[in-house]
Formats: structure tokens, C-alpha cells, sequence
């Protein structure tokens, strides 16, 4: 039995589950608090009950908050029929269900709203919250944030930056429009520029293009340059020379996962308070005291609905602190 297997704008995976909000499909749950309802494919497997997948799928989730979940009406599949205790396992069903955290860190930094108009918002995000929910953040996240305080429900990020990074995201919040500049973005017709701190690189000549092959890397959060063709490149130029530290402009020419605090710590300049690179420091939990001295400074693009020239640039700076 497959689910909604012929719409190509509902894609996913077996077993994967993932956020609805990048898809343009109504799901068969609302929007709750802000949170959009999560979603995991069916695959095929052993399980008698759905509840028997759940429970091994997410054991970290009580066999009693699955089944407090389905008695409230918050599991069904993709045609909106609810789920309980007892209902049959069917792989390639799609499951949708909302996704509940006891505990969650407060992030005590404020985003900001620099344009909204009948397709785009524009928020420029501080260090430290991620951009959608996963894992141990859900509603201390920027979506999530400016859904609840503009009451958007089609709200989604046509971009992603780090949750170590601040600076500017841009969201959709039309579904008619949104592959319009979600386009952009892959055609590389947008240009992004961000600023960093890192000690100052000797032996080169300012500005200049560094190219490297970028593949995932161990553990599963980092990135690697290998042996290879490049698949990243970035324009690296000076904007002040300190004593302490020096101030760089980066362009990225590509989109890579990680690919300026990867690039940086490969010319042995490391984004000051970069806990990832050059090698991956111990998790510091809710310490929020050394931000990643990384910040989306500006994005620009020419609107592909009316041909206007836009541009979009953070009101936050980097203050130096290092640990």
C-alpha cells in the first residue's frame, strides 16, 4: 500500500522522518503552537502494529506517549484517518504526528523581521538558534519563532544557515511563488556574502579564490576536503587587520555544508570559537558564552517575479570574544 506515491513535491524516504514545512502539500495535520506536524515513510519490516515500528523506530520515546498521542487524535496517516494502539503496520504508508520535547534550552538571543511582503519574510537570526527544529530544539527555533509572531502558517526557509551562525534567512511564505526563488538558490544566482574572524593568513595576496573537495566527514556532523576535483570555492578578501584577530569578507561561489569554517581551518585560520573545526571540541551543552564569529552579513538577488534588484543586510555585528 503506497501513500501519495505520485506526488513529486512529497518526497521521502522510508523510515526517514522529517519536518513538513519545505514541502507545497497540505498535511492531514494543522500547524499546532507554530510547529508544523513531522512525517516518517513506512518501510518494509517485520512489525505487526504501527506502534511496534514506533517504539523501535524512536526508543528514546515512551511506548506511553505514543499511545497518549494516537488517544489524542495527533497520529494519523497521510488521508488523515487516526492511528491507535492497535492499528496494522503498512509499509510504504506515510505517518504524520507532532513532535513533543519535555525539556528544551531557552535561547535567550532575540531574531528581527527586516521585510516582509506577499511572498518573502526576512529575519536576521542571532547565534545559537537553529533555523527548523531537530533534535533537542523545536519551538526554541526561528521558524517556529516567527511563526508563532506573524502567524504565517506556510512559513519556510528557502535557505539554511548554521544554528552557530547569525545573520540573514530568507523564508517563503507562498506557496505559488516559492520554487520561483527556491530556484535561485540552486542556479547559484544569489549572492551571499558573510564576515569572520580568524587570525590573520600570511603569505597570500588579498582577495583571492581558495578551492578544495569537500565530502561528509567523521563524526557525521563535519565536513572534509579529499583528494579530488573541487566542488567549493570561496573569494576570501580583508576588511580590518587587527592585532588580536583579523576581520574577513568571505564570498562562498558555492553552497557546501560547513564550507567556510572548513575552508578557513584548511588555510590554518580557524573562525574564531569554531567548536567544530579544526578538530571537534567536546559538546558544551547550553554554554552560550562564545559565539561562532560567523555572520550572513548580506544577501543579494534579482527577483525573478518582477526583475527588481534585491538586497537584504544584517543589523548585527561580531564582537570579538574569545574563549
Amino acid at each position: 500500500m503506497t501513500i501519495l506515491s505520485k506526488h513529486d513535491d512529497f518526497p521521502g524516504k522510508p523510515g526517514k522522518s522529517r519536518n513538513f514545512d519545505k514541502f507545497n502539500f497540505k498535511p492531514p495535520l494543522p500547524v499546532r503552537d507554530g510547529v508544523s506536524p513531522s512525517y516518517i515513510w513506512l518501510p518494509h519490516g517485520p512489525w505487526g502494529t504501527l506502534l511496534s515500528f514506533l517504539n523501535e523506530r524512536f526508543p528514546n520515546v515512551e511506548d506511553t506517549t505514543w499511545r497518549s498521542r494516537m488517544d489524542r487524535g495527533e497520529v494519523v496517516n497521510a488521508q488523515g484517518v487516526r492511528m491507535v494502539a492497535g492499528s496494522l503496520y503498512h509499509p510504504g504508508d506515510c505517518i504524520f504526528y507532532y513532535r513533543e520535547l519535555e525539556l528544551e534550552t531557552s535561547i535567550p538571543f532575540t531574531e528581527s523581521i527586516l521585510y516582509q511582503d506577499e511572498h518573502l519574510l526576512v529575519a536576521d537570526k542571532p547565534h545559537f538558534l537553529p533555523v527548523i527544529p531537530s533534535g533537542r530544539f523545536l519551538h526554541e527555533t526561528l521558524l517556529v519563532r516567527l511563526k508563532k509572531k506573524t502567524g504565517l502558517k506556510h512559513l519556510t526557509p528557502i535557505h539554511r544557515i548554521d544554528r552557530e551562525t547569525a545573520g540573514i534567512v530568507v523564508f517563503s511564505h507562498n506557496m505559488r511563488t516559492r520554487n520561483d526563488y527556491q530556484s535561485l538558490f540552486q542556479k547559484r544566482e544569489i549572492e551571499k556574502v558573510y564576515e569572520a574572524y580568524a587570525k590573520y593568513l600570511t603569505g597570500v595576496k588579498f582577495p583571492f579564490v581558495y578551492r578544495s573537495r569537500m565530502v561528509e566527514g567523521t563524526p557525521f556532523f563535519r565536513m572534509q576536503e579529499t583528494d579530488g576535483e573541487s566542488n567549493s570555492e570561496t573569494c576570501i578578501d580583508i576588511l580590518e587587520q587587527g592585532s588580536d584577530a583579523t576581520l574577513y569578507r568571505l564570498r562562498p561561489l558555492t553552497g557546501k555544508k560547513h564550507q567556510l569554517r572548513v575552508h578557513l581551518a584548511a588555510l590554518g585560520i580557524p573562525i574564531i570559537n569554531d567548536p567544530f573545526y579544526p578538530v571537534a571540541q567536546a559538546c558544551k551543552g547550553d554554554d552560550m558564552s562564545l559565539p561562532l564569529q560567523l555572520l550572513a552579513r548580506s544577501i543579494s538577488f534579482r527577483d525573478p517575479l518582477n526583475g527588481q534588484t534585491r538586497y537584504f543586510e544584517s543589523g548585527k555585528k561580531l564582537v570579538l570574544t574569545e574563549g
